[in-house]
């Protein structure tokens, strides 16, 4: 999410974001703001690969000279990052990760943290949110070491844990994360995984009515931007549906919302691409076919339309739109859904 000063909250109203979007002059306008450049998640201490094969070239370009392939899910150590060729399809995004002696592209790489936790021993009946603090954990079925491996769960995504367990034997520690969509239970150790405080949770700007607030996605420029009255609060690029699964254009409300979503396509017919995203962050639906904005670990890439119809969001930013939008989910509840409520939402 970028800041933004006073003076640039002021420069650029409702009524000026609305006529600019419909112009085609946004980005122009944005980039003068100095929110039109590329906004890919800033580095943090290490990148994790998303898929195998990424290249590491000797200059910010995709036409130097190739020095490696990085394996997926390999954790590498960002040094900085610089501009350089705009990614495949993405104008938006022209930022690579200095990584050793060469350079990737960010797009390719999310930003992640290895931050090992010590384990919270206060988890409610109805459960707790978790959040992974490490590149990636793998799960087991059993609360060992030995036990048969579960599925891999990433950075920055968020999982419900409903008990903590110590194996005696072992002298370890383990969490337990409950699956509704596959009825499953995981243990994940305590180490890779932090429990999210409660205050981290409480709504923001709850004293501005629901109605002084609206969400505008501009899909031109890949821009989401939310609004308090005439002020602009909030801005971040995103990524939209792709080819054949395009986000509907339209007014909307974000009615039903979940901190932990797991996200599929296996019921639906004549889908070649399966996918399965467990503990999807932040998710706010605005649309009963599901629809929203959410937070992504598997790219890092927005300023191009590539998801299957959501909003992609880097997940602080879709974190701080679930907990600025309507309706607010209680504390301990996995789902709200409440048709007829929910923040606007303008989709160009």
């Amino acid at each position: 999410m970028q800041t933004l000063s006073n003076m640039e909250l002021h420069t650029l109203s409702r009524r000026d974001f609305l006529k600019l979007s419909a112009s085609g002059a946004l980005g122009f306008v944005l980039a003068e703001m100095g929110l039109g450049s590329a906004l890919a998640a800033p580095p943090t201490s290490q990148g994790r690969i998303v898929f195998s094969g990424v290249p590491l070239m000797d200059a910010p370009s995709f036409n130097a000279k190739e020095l490696m392939k990085f394996g997926i899910d390999v954790a590498v150590p960002l040094q900085g990052e610089v501009l350089g060729d705009e990614g495949y399809g993405n104008p938006f995004n022209t930022t690579w990760y200095q990584i050793e002696n060469g350079y990737a592209y960010s797009g390719w790489i999310h930003p992640v943290e290895t931050l090992y936790q010590k384990p919270v021993y206060d988890i409610r009946a109805e459960g707790r949110l978790g959040e992974v603090c490490v590149p990636f954990s793998i799960t087991r079925l059993d609360p060992t070491v030995s036990a048969r491996k579960g599925y891999r769960i990433y950075y920055g995504s968020v999982h419900w844990v409903k008990k903590i367990v110590v194996t005696r034997e072992e002298k370890s520690i383990w969490y337990e994360i409950y699956d509704s969509e596959l009825q499953t239970s995981y243990y994940v150790p305590h180490y890779d995984m932090r429990i999210i405080p409660d205050e981290e949770l409480t709504p923001l700007s709850p004293n501005v009515p629901n109605a002084d607030k609206l969400i505008a996605v501009d899909l031109a420029t890949q821009m989401v931007t939310a609004f308090e009255g005439t002020t602009m609060v909030f801005s971040s690029r995103c990524s939209s549906g792709g080819k054949g699964t395009r986000t509907p254009k339209g007014e909307f409300s974000t009615y039903h919302k979940g901190p932990s979503i797991h996200m599929t396509n296996q019921d639906e017919e004549g889908v070649e691409n399966y996918y399965h995203l467990p503990g999807v962050p932040w998710t706010s639906f605005f649309t009963s076919e599901g629809n929203a904005f959410h937070g992504t670990y598997w790219h890092n890439d927005y300023g191009r339309p590539r998801s299957h119809g959501c909003v992609n969001l880097a997940s602080p930013d879709a974190k701080w739109l679930y907990r600025w939008t309507n309706p607010v989910v209680p504390l301990g509840e996995d789902y709200l859904h409440q048709p007829g409520s929910g923040t606007r939402v303008q989709i160009v």
